[in-house]
């Protein structure tokens, strides 16, 4: 049986029927792999294509499809990143080399050690990054590593309006020779549609094993852990952070001293924001209540996609108090709005 259609098949038996935009992309990424000595990195200085980048709207199917693939293609010289981890990574060796000539260079000897390396949610939005990361990619290149990047943008659009975007782009358009671009063109956000499906079944009791398994399904994560998440330079209990995801629980991250700007930031900074363990407060827990209020004030004005747990609780049971009814009113009424498919199928 073929890479290809394994790879159809172990995506069926995780309950995704892969569409033909998702079956095309099946294809190009095998069409990699169907080379002879696809992990000989000899072969692959000689080769026209040494990757690919692929783009489209999120929760396509971009990153379940490249896992699933990096699954099924032999070798273990694969390395893969999120970008964010990527660029972590790449700082953090350059402190290291800190005072050496060609630190870059370094680096990208390092990273050749892995004959693949894999990308996840591509972006560039910081221009000390943008000097660094197309001069990087660039060298991975030349070196004969085969490179798969996976992005919510078309590469003209990366850092666009950015500080400094000439030199970036004189960069990403010269490790861009070779690659194939291939547009992911779904139509359906499935990851989305999943958490929709939820949202019609509120009456179930789901617990946190069954919230981590939505998660490792839907976004491709392995290994979930609990942490902390960092906003504003202060650091906060969570359940998980991971890329573009967060799960906090109700009790106690709004029991922690949070505010507006908090707010904007993980609404800003994350795709899918999950709330778990929510307790019925009266006025004695008016400040939790407060600040779960203004949380949701600013997540539904940002159009922020938010998947909150009720469990057995009913949205009018969240706050059994009357010192500051008018507010909660709008707020019950926001929650009911955002659970439904116009609102989370909005952006």
């Amino acid at each position: 049986m073929s890479v290809e259609q394994n790879i159809i098949d172990a995506l069926k038996n995780q309950g995704t029927n892969p569409d033909l935009a998702q079956i095309d992309l099946i294809k190009k990424l095998c069409e990699m792999q169907s080379r002879k000595n696809f992990l000989s990195l000899k072969i692959f200085s000689k080769q026209k294509n040494l990757g690919l980048y692929i783009w489209g709207d999120v929760g396509r199917g971009k990153t379940l499809i490249t896992n699933e693939y990096l699954k099924h293609i032999k070798g273990k010289d694969v390395r893969t990143f999120h970008y964010i981890d990527f660029m972590n990574y790449v700082h953090d060796q350059l402190n290291n080399f800190s005072g050496l000539k060609n630190p870059l260079r370094k680096i990208s000897k390092n990273l050749c050690k892995n004959r693949l390396i894999f990308i996840d949610e591509f972006q560039v939005e910081d221009v000390a990054d943008a000097m660094i990361v197309g001069d990087l990619l660039l060298q991975l290149k030349e070196n004969g590593t085969k490179l798969i990047l996976t992005s919510n943008a078309h590469p003209n659009d990366l850092y666009k309006d950015g500080l400094q975007r000439q030199k970036f782009q004189e960069s990403i358009e010269a490790f861009l020779k070779n690659i194939t671009i291939h547009e992911l063109k779904g139509e359906t956000d499935y990851r989305t549609r999943n958490i929709i499906q939820l949202a019609k079944n509120d009456d179930t009791i789901y617990s946190d094993e069954d919230i981590s398994t939505l998660i490792k399904k839907n976004f491709g994560i392995d290994k979930l852990e609990s942490n902390e998440v960092e906003i504003n330079h202060r650091k906060f209990g969570c359940k998980v952070v991971s890329n573009n995801i967060l799960w906090i629980e109700y009790s106690s991250f709004f029991n922690a001293p949070t505010g507006a700007k908090d707010y904007k930031h993980i609404c800003n900074k994350f795709d899918w924001i999950f709330i778990s363990k929510l307790q019925s407060s009266d006025d004695n827990y008016i400040d939790i209540v407060r600040r779960f209020i203004s949380f949701i004030d600013i997540a539904y004005a940002n159009q922020a996609k938010i998947k909150i747990f009720f469990n057995d609780l009913d949205i009018n049971e969240l706050y059994t108090g009357s010192k500051i009814d008018l507010l909660w009113n709008r707020c019950a009424s926001r929650l009911s709005e955002m659970r439904t498919y116009e609102y989370l199928n909005s952006n």
